[in-house]
Protein backbone atom coordinates (compact mmCIF):
# COMPACT_ATOMS: atom_id res chain seq x y z
CA UNK A 1 0.00 0.00 0.00
CA UNK A 2 1.15 3.31 -0.46
CA UNK A 3 3.07 5.09 1.99
CA UNK A 4 0.65 8.18 1.65
CA UNK A 5 -2.60 6.56 2.15
CA UNK A 6 -3.97 5.76 5.33
CA UNK A 7 -3.87 2.01 5.83
CA UNK A 8 -7.51 0.95 6.59
CA UNK A 9 -6.71 -1.20 9.79
CA UNK A 10 -5.13 1.16 11.29
CA UNK A 11 -6.72 4.62 11.84
CA UNK A 12 -6.12 6.39 15.06
CA UNK A 13 -8.66 6.62 17.95
CA UNK A 14 -10.26 9.82 16.96
CA UNK A 15 -11.37 8.18 14.06
CA UNK A 16 -14.06 7.03 16.54
CA UNK A 17 -16.11 10.17 16.18
CA UNK A 18 -18.62 10.59 13.61
CA UNK A 19 -17.23 10.03 10.20
CA UNK A 20 -18.12 10.37 6.34
CA UNK A 21 -16.63 7.81 3.57
CA UNK A 22 -16.47 9.49 0.12
CA UNK A 23 -16.43 7.00 -2.93
CA UNK A 24 -15.66 8.77 -5.64
CA UNK A 25 -14.30 12.43 -4.49
CA UNK A 26 -14.21 14.07 -7.49
CA UNK A 27 -15.20 17.59 -8.00
CA UNK A 28 -19.03 17.21 -5.90
CA UNK A 29 -17.30 14.84 -3.64
CA UNK A 30 -14.48 17.21 -2.98
CA UNK A 31 -17.22 20.22 -2.11
CA UNK A 32 -18.98 18.60 -0.12
CA UNK A 33 -16.55 17.54 1.96
CA UNK A 34 -15.53 20.74 2.44
CA UNK A 35 -18.69 21.83 3.86
CA UNK A 36 -18.13 18.55 6.19
CA UNK A 37 -14.20 18.67 7.40
CA UNK A 38 -15.09 21.34 9.94
CA UNK A 39 -17.46 19.17 11.55
CA UNK A 40 -16.83 15.87 10.93
CA UNK A 41 -13.85 13.13 10.06
CA UNK A 42 -13.92 12.80 6.61
CA UNK A 43 -12.12 10.13 4.91
CA UNK A 44 -12.10 9.27 0.82
CA UNK A 45 -11.54 6.03 -1.23
CA UNK A 46 -8.60 6.49 -3.70
CA UNK A 47 -7.29 4.13 -6.25
CA UNK A 48 -4.17 6.80 -7.35
CA UNK A 49 -2.15 7.30 -4.60
CA UNK A 50 -1.19 10.64 -6.97
CA UNK A 51 -4.30 12.24 -5.61
CA UNK A 52 -3.58 11.86 -1.76
CA UNK A 53 -2.02 14.98 -1.63
CA UNK A 54 -4.18 17.03 -2.75
CA UNK A 55 -7.03 15.60 -0.81
CA UNK A 56 -4.94 15.66 2.22
CA UNK A 57 -4.54 19.50 1.47
CA UNK A 58 -8.56 19.67 2.19
CA UNK A 59 -8.07 17.84 5.73
CA UNK A 60 -9.79 14.72 4.13
CA UNK A 61 -8.04 11.19 4.81
CA UNK A 62 -7.17 9.20 1.93
CA UNK A 63 -7.64 5.45 1.93
CA UNK A 64 -6.24 3.15 -0.64
CA UNK A 65 -8.77 1.43 -2.30
CA UNK A 66 -10.06 0.07 -5.86
CA UNK A 67 -14.04 -0.69 -6.67
CA UNK A 68 -12.55 -3.04 -9.80
CA UNK A 69 -10.63 -4.97 -6.69
CA UNK A 70 -13.31 -6.50 -4.09
CA UNK A 71 -10.48 -7.57 -2.00
CA UNK A 72 -9.45 -4.23 -1.57
CA UNK A 73 -12.36 -2.91 -0.05
CA UNK A 74 -13.00 -5.93 2.80
CA UNK A 75 -11.21 -3.57 5.46
CA UNK A 76 -14.03 -0.73 4.08
CA UNK A 77 -16.40 -2.76 6.69
CA UNK A 78 -17.20 -0.69 9.72
CA UNK A 79 -15.21 2.22 8.82
CA UNK A 80 -17.67 4.91 8.23
CA UNK A 81 -20.96 6.21 10.09
CA UNK A 82 -22.27 7.67 6.97
CA UNK A 83 -21.24 6.77 3.18
CA UNK A 84 -21.77 8.97 0.35
CA UNK A 85 -21.46 6.71 -2.96
CA UNK A 86 -20.32 9.18 -6.12
CA UNK A 87 -18.45 7.01 -8.22
CA UNK A 88 -19.97 5.54 -11.57
CA UNK A 89 -19.66 2.50 -12.96
CA UNK A 90 -18.15 0.71 -15.45
CA UNK A 91 -18.35 1.83 -18.75
CA UNK A 92 -19.81 -1.30 -20.63
CA UNK A 93 -22.66 -3.82 -19.66
CA UNK A 94 -25.91 -3.31 -18.25
CA UNK A 95 -24.67 -3.84 -14.27
CA UNK A 96 -22.61 -2.35 -11.80
CA UNK A 97 -20.44 -4.56 -10.18
CA UNK A 98 -17.96 -1.36 -8.58
CA UNK A 99 -21.45 -0.69 -6.78
CA UNK A 100 -21.92 -4.58 -5.86
CA UNK A 101 -18.44 -4.84 -4.62
CA UNK A 102 -18.92 -1.76 -2.09
CA UNK A 103 -21.74 -2.61 -0.84
CA UNK A 104 -20.18 -6.11 0.01
CA UNK A 105 -17.75 -4.66 2.01
CA UNK A 106 -20.14 -2.38 3.63
CA UNK A 107 -21.48 -5.30 4.92
CA UNK A 108 -18.84 -7.56 6.73
CA UNK A 109 -19.12 -5.71 9.64
CA UNK A 110 -22.05 -2.72 10.97
CA UNK A 111 -22.91 -0.91 8.21
CA UNK A 112 -23.36 2.76 7.86
CA UNK A 113 -26.17 4.29 9.54
CA UNK A 114 -26.49 6.01 6.26
CA UNK A 115 -25.92 5.58 2.42
CA UNK A 116 -26.35 8.19 -0.15
CA UNK A 117 -25.98 7.28 -3.95
CA UNK A 118 -25.57 9.52 -6.52
CA UNK A 119 -27.41 8.38 -9.58
CA UNK A 120 -29.08 10.00 -12.68
CA UNK A 121 -32.21 11.62 -13.72
CA UNK A 122 -31.31 9.35 -17.35
CA UNK A 123 -32.99 6.52 -15.63
CA UNK A 124 -36.64 7.61 -16.54
CA UNK A 125 -35.17 7.64 -20.34
CA UNK A 126 -37.46 10.00 -22.51
CA UNK A 127 -40.73 11.10 -21.00
CA UNK A 128 -41.82 13.06 -24.05
CA UNK A 129 -41.25 16.51 -22.34
CA UNK A 130 -43.65 15.56 -18.97
CA UNK A 131 -43.71 16.54 -15.81
CA UNK A 132 -41.75 13.71 -13.73
CA UNK A 133 -41.51 13.33 -10.07
CA UNK A 134 -39.43 10.58 -7.89
CA UNK A 135 -43.03 7.93 -8.16
CA UNK A 136 -42.67 7.90 -12.23
CA UNK A 137 -40.90 4.33 -12.66
CA UNK A 138 -37.64 4.25 -14.70
CA UNK A 139 -37.31 3.27 -17.95
CA UNK A 140 -33.92 3.58 -19.35
CA UNK A 141 -33.42 3.33 -23.07
CA UNK A 142 -29.40 3.62 -23.04
CA UNK A 143 -27.16 0.84 -21.09
CA UNK A 144 -25.59 3.82 -19.13
CA UNK A 145 -28.66 4.05 -17.56
CA UNK A 146 -29.15 0.73 -17.27
CA UNK A 147 -26.08 0.40 -14.90
CA UNK A 148 -27.18 3.07 -13.24
CA UNK A 149 -31.06 1.45 -12.24
CA UNK A 150 -28.97 -1.93 -11.38
CA UNK A 151 -27.16 0.28 -8.76
CA UNK A 152 -30.15 2.20 -7.37
CA UNK A 153 -31.74 -1.76 -6.87
CA UNK A 154 -28.44 -2.85 -4.95
CA UNK A 155 -28.15 0.32 -2.76
CA UNK A 156 -32.20 0.08 -2.15
CA UNK A 157 -31.59 -3.51 -1.20
CA UNK A 158 -28.81 -2.94 0.82
CA UNK A 159 -30.41 -0.32 2.94
CA UNK A 160 -33.09 -2.75 3.44
CA UNK A 161 -31.08 -5.36 4.38
CA UNK A 162 -29.08 -3.93 6.57
CA UNK A 163 -31.38 -1.47 8.48
CA UNK A 164 -29.59 1.41 6.91
CA UNK A 165 -30.87 4.66 5.72
CA UNK A 166 -30.29 4.48 2.11
CA UNK A 167 -31.17 7.24 -0.17
CA UNK A 168 -30.88 7.36 -4.01
CA UNK A 169 -30.04 11.36 -5.88
CA UNK A 170 -31.26 11.35 -9.10
CA UNK A 171 -28.98 14.14 -10.70
CA UNK A 172 -29.53 16.01 -14.37
CA UNK A 173 -26.78 18.09 -15.83
CA UNK A 174 -24.10 19.55 -13.40
CA UNK A 175 -22.49 22.89 -14.03
CA UNK A 176 -20.11 25.23 -12.11
CA UNK A 177 -17.90 28.20 -13.51
CA UNK A 178 -14.90 26.23 -11.42
CA UNK A 179 -16.17 23.06 -12.64
CA UNK A 180 -14.03 21.59 -14.97
CA UNK A 181 -16.02 21.31 -18.40
CA UNK A 182 -18.60 22.73 -16.01
CA UNK A 183 -19.99 25.31 -18.40
CA UNK A 184 -21.37 25.49 -21.86
CA UNK A 185 -18.42 28.38 -22.76
CA UNK A 186 -16.18 25.62 -25.24
CA UNK A 187 -18.95 24.38 -26.61
CA UNK A 188 -20.22 27.63 -27.55
CA UNK A 189 -16.46 28.84 -28.56
CA UNK A 190 -17.26 25.59 -31.17
CA UNK A 191 -19.96 27.04 -32.78
CA UNK A 192 -22.31 23.18 -32.43
CA UNK A 193 -25.19 23.71 -33.33
CA UNK A 194 -28.63 22.66 -30.57
CA UNK A 195 -32.00 21.92 -32.34
CA UNK A 196 -34.61 24.23 -33.96
CA UNK A 197 -36.70 25.07 -31.08
CA UNK A 198 -39.88 22.86 -32.41
CA UNK A 199 -37.98 20.06 -31.99
CA UNK A 200 -35.90 20.76 -28.79
CA UNK A 201 -36.08 19.10 -25.51
CA UNK A 202 -36.39 19.97 -21.82
CA UNK A 203 -33.08 19.68 -20.36
CA UNK A 204 -32.54 19.81 -16.44
CA UNK A 205 -29.58 21.30 -14.42
CA UNK A 206 -28.36 21.16 -11.00
CA UNK A 207 -25.52 23.66 -10.02
CA UNK A 208 -22.77 21.90 -8.34
CA UNK A 209 -23.05 23.97 -4.85
CA UNK A 210 -26.60 22.83 -4.17
CA UNK A 211 -25.58 19.23 -5.52
CA UNK A 212 -23.28 18.84 -2.77
CA UNK A 213 -25.46 20.81 -0.61
CA UNK A 214 -27.88 18.07 -1.37
CA UNK A 215 -25.63 15.43 -0.53
CA UNK A 216 -24.93 16.09 2.91
CA UNK A 217 -28.54 17.04 3.55
CA UNK A 218 -29.43 13.42 2.37
CA UNK A 219 -27.25 11.98 4.76
CA UNK A 220 -28.45 13.24 7.82
CA UNK A 221 -32.37 13.91 6.96
CA UNK A 222 -32.90 11.49 4.04
CA UNK A 223 -35.74 9.01 4.17
CA UNK A 224 -35.07 5.62 3.93
CA UNK A 225 -34.72 3.59 0.73
CA UNK A 226 -36.08 7.17 -0.70
CA UNK A 227 -35.51 9.12 -4.22
CA UNK A 228 -34.83 12.58 -4.81
CA UNK A 229 -34.51 14.90 -7.66
CA UNK A 230 -31.69 17.14 -6.92
CA UNK A 231 -32.55 19.49 -10.06
CA UNK A 232 -33.27 23.27 -9.61
CA UNK A 233 -36.53 25.02 -10.68
CA UNK A 234 -35.70 26.40 -14.29
CA UNK A 235 -37.71 24.87 -17.40
CA UNK A 236 -35.07 25.12 -20.08
CA UNK A 237 -34.65 23.60 -23.46
CA UNK A 238 -31.31 22.53 -23.94
CA UNK A 239 -31.49 25.26 -27.33
CA UNK A 240 -32.28 27.74 -24.57
CA UNK A 241 -30.05 26.98 -22.05
CA UNK A 242 -27.17 27.76 -24.54
CA UNK A 243 -28.49 30.71 -25.64
CA UNK A 244 -28.61 32.10 -22.18
CA UNK A 245 -25.02 30.83 -21.58
CA UNK A 246 -24.07 32.79 -24.59
CA UNK A 247 -25.69 35.90 -23.89
CA UNK A 248 -24.24 36.03 -20.31
CA UNK A 249 -20.55 35.15 -22.16
CA UNK A 250 -20.93 37.68 -24.81
CA UNK A 251 -20.93 35.55 -27.54
CA UNK A 252 -22.64 33.56 -30.51
CA UNK A 253 -25.69 31.72 -30.21
CA UNK A 254 -25.25 28.47 -31.24
CA UNK A 255 -26.83 27.46 -35.02
CA UNK A 256 -30.22 26.06 -34.92
CA UNK A 257 -30.44 23.00 -36.99
CA UNK A 258 -33.22 19.97 -37.72
CA UNK A 259 -33.04 16.71 -35.72
CA UNK A 260 -31.51 15.16 -39.31
CA UNK A 261 -29.37 17.73 -39.67
CA UNK A 262 -28.08 17.23 -35.92
CA UNK A 263 -27.70 13.21 -37.05
CA UNK A 264 -25.21 13.79 -39.58
CA UNK A 265 -23.19 16.41 -37.57
CA UNK A 266 -23.06 15.68 -34.45
CA UNK A 267 -21.52 12.37 -32.16
CA UNK A 268 -24.06 9.50 -30.79
CA UNK A 269 -23.46 10.40 -27.61
CA UNK A 270 -24.29 14.12 -28.09
CA UNK A 271 -27.24 13.17 -29.95
CA UNK A 272 -28.68 10.30 -27.03
CA UNK A 273 -29.23 13.82 -24.77
CA UNK A 274 -30.89 15.64 -27.42
CA UNK A 275 -33.23 11.98 -27.37
CA UNK A 276 -34.69 12.67 -24.33
CA UNK A 277 -37.16 14.94 -22.62
CA UNK A 278 -38.83 15.40 -19.32
CA UNK A 279 -39.11 18.55 -16.83
CA UNK A 280 -38.48 17.24 -13.17
CA UNK A 281 -40.10 18.32 -10.00
CA UNK A 282 -38.38 18.83 -7.40
CA UNK A 283 -41.03 19.37 -4.24
CA UNK A 284 -39.37 16.34 -2.40
CA UNK A 285 -35.54 17.96 -2.27
CA UNK A 286 -37.15 20.90 -0.76
CA UNK A 287 -39.69 20.24 1.56
CA UNK A 288 -37.75 16.70 3.17
CA UNK A 289 -34.14 17.25 2.77
CA UNK A 290 -35.09 21.52 3.01
CA UNK A 291 -32.80 22.39 0.56
CA UNK A 292 -32.63 26.03 -0.32
CA UNK A 293 -31.39 26.47 -3.84
CA UNK A 294 -28.71 28.97 -3.80
CA UNK A 295 -28.99 28.90 -7.86
CA UNK A 296 -32.71 28.06 -8.47
CA UNK A 297 -31.80 28.94 -12.53
CA UNK A 298 -28.45 28.51 -14.63
CA UNK A 299 -28.67 32.60 -15.02
CA UNK A 300 -27.24 33.16 -11.69
CA UNK A 301 -24.62 30.05 -11.50
CA UNK A 302 -22.91 30.54 -14.63
CA UNK A 303 -20.59 33.25 -13.71
CA UNK A 304 -18.08 33.02 -11.80
CA UNK A 305 -18.43 33.67 -8.02
CA UNK A 306 -16.97 37.93 -7.36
Amino acid sequence: MPSNLSPLGALPARFRRPRVLIVGCGDVGQRAARLLVPRVRVLALVRDAQQAPALRALGIVPLAGDLDDAASLRRLAGIATRVLHLAPPPTHGTADPRTGALLAALARRTPPAALVYGSTTGVYGDCGGAWVDETRAPHPHTPRAQRRVAAEARVRAFGRAAGARAAVLRIPGIYAADRAGGTPRERLLRGTPVLQPEQDVFTNHIHADDLARACLLALWRGAPQRVYHVSDDSQLKMGDYFDLAADLYGLPRPPRVSRAEAAQQLPATLLSFMGESRRLRNARLKRELRLTLRHATPASGLLPKK
